[in-house]
């Protein structure tokens, strides 16, 4: 058997939960293998709605196995209210949720490095969502990290020696103002919450479940141009969000790997900083965020809005060698006259490019202007329904990207999903 890998392609919120969700019924398996409780999977279904952080998309089908990867960080805090949330809705977890040995845990001091160095930065923030995400990404790459493995032996001591190293950062950093005793007892009785689920070697779980044939449908966070290094640098995240990081994140090789399935709005949208070369700072951009409901999953943040960017599309297909396209929030597009794709990048000198280069702080997009279907997709049901100006829209998308869009979305239920 091999494995599906599931990608946000642009700056991510592309929708991935909701696909997830829809894909999982064809799947024994559903990983996460990157990302922490920064990033919210939105999931709507039988009148619920559901914002998802570090579980799996999957739990949601009752007989899957879902695992949390290696490559994850986790809040054991944020984790148990999520669980505990999900648990007071009649879903069932703790036989069939997994967790990675080798996974690292946030802490608490964690969030106050990220407040503190995001403070020095002055007025050249990233943008961070505060969760302690880099932090706890810095310390894995440091060798001095805590993982989900460390619960079961000595912890306490760890955890300590953890938080010394910590507390010394932060007062050389004169960042003292700060009392973590309640958020500290949370946080440890989320450690005992951590314990009651099954705590494994996921990366033998998982290639021993392909060598019985099952079948594994890989998860990601965020989306391939927040890639630490192939997005826009610095104003990314802290882990490959790429194809690639499925790889590492789950421990697989990349011989395992099937479809290569990427996510994208018909349209683009950013949380925080960082170049966007698409963003409308017009009435049009209002209407999009609107009409989109464009606001972060986790933070509430209002995200910024503009129109589809093919030359990172294009690169991303590129980097993790996409297979299959998906396409979120078709409908979002309903009600406009004209619709806008950016193909080519101007430069500084006058000159024009159709690759993604090295920095993108000043170029200018060059587009290609296209008219609107002016009809609501949300009844539809099948291709057959669609308008024809709908229909070149996505021809025209396609033959950009030379990849097929075998899935859209005209809403946000689960039922509002069209096969190709």
């Amino acid at each position: 058997m091999k494995v599906d890998v599931l990608l946000g392609l642009q700056w991510g919120d592309e929708g991935k939960g909701k696909v997830v969700d829809v894909l999982t019924p064809r799947y024994d398996v559903v990983a996460r293998f990157q990302g922490g409780p920064n990033a919210g999977h939105t999931l709507e279904f039988e009148g619920q709605k559901y914002v998802l952080r570090s579980i799996p998309s999957g739990i949601f089908q009752g007989d899957k196995v879902n695992i949390i990867g290696n490559g994850v960080v986790l809040a054991p805090d944020l984790f148990m209210d999520e669980a505990k949330d999900l648990e007071k809705s009649g879903h069932e977890l703790k036989s069939r949720l997994h967790i990675s040995k080798k996974a690292h845990l946030i802490m608490p001091t964690h969030r106050l490095l990220d407040a503190a160095y995001e403070a020095a930065k002055g007025k050249n923030k990233v943008g961070t969502t505060g969760k302690g995400i880099g932090p706890t990404y810095a310390d894995k790459t440091s060798r001095t990290g805590l993982r989900v493995g460390d619960i079961l032996d000595n912890f306490e001591a760890k955890y300590a020696a953890a938080k010394a190293r910590h507390e010394a950062i932060l007062k050389s950093l004169n960042y003292t103002d700060y009392d973590i005793t309640e958020v500290e007892k949370k946080w440890m009785e989320g450690i005992e919450y951590l314990r009651q689920f099954p705590i494994v070697d996921s990366e033998h779980e998982i290639n021993n479940l392909l060598k019985s044939g099952k079948s594994v449908l890989c998860e990601g966070a965020q989306g391939t141009m927040l890639d630490i290094d192939f997005g826009s640098y610095p104003f990314v995240t802290s882990s490959n969000t790429i194809c690639a990081g499925a790889c590492i994140g789950l421990g697989v090789g990349p011989n395992k790997i099937g479809d290569v399935f990427g996510i994208i709005k018909a349209y683009c949208t950013r949380v925080g900083a960082g170049p966007f070369p698409t963003e409308l700072f017009d009435e049009t951009g209002a209407k999009i965020r609107a009409i989109g409901h464009e606001y972060g999953a986790v933070t509430g943040r209002e995200r910024r809005c503009g129109w589809i960017d093919l030359v990172a599309l294009k690169y991303a297909i590129m980097v993790s060698g996409v297979t299959k396209l998906i396409m979120m929030k078709s409908d979002v597009l309903d009600d406009f006259e004209t619709i806008k794709a950016c193909t080519a990048y101007k430069l500084k000198d006058g000159s024009v490019i159709d690759y993604f280069p090295y920095e993108i702080d000043d170029v200018e997009p060059v587009y290609v202007d296209m008219p609107g279907w002016k009809t609501d997709l949300t009844k539809m049901t099948a291709e057959s329904q669609f308008p024809q100006e709908f229909k070149d829209y996505i021809a025209f998308l396609e033959k950009e990207l030379e990849t097929p869009i075998s899935i859209v979305s005209v809403g946000p239920d689960r039922e509002q999903t069209i096969e190709r």
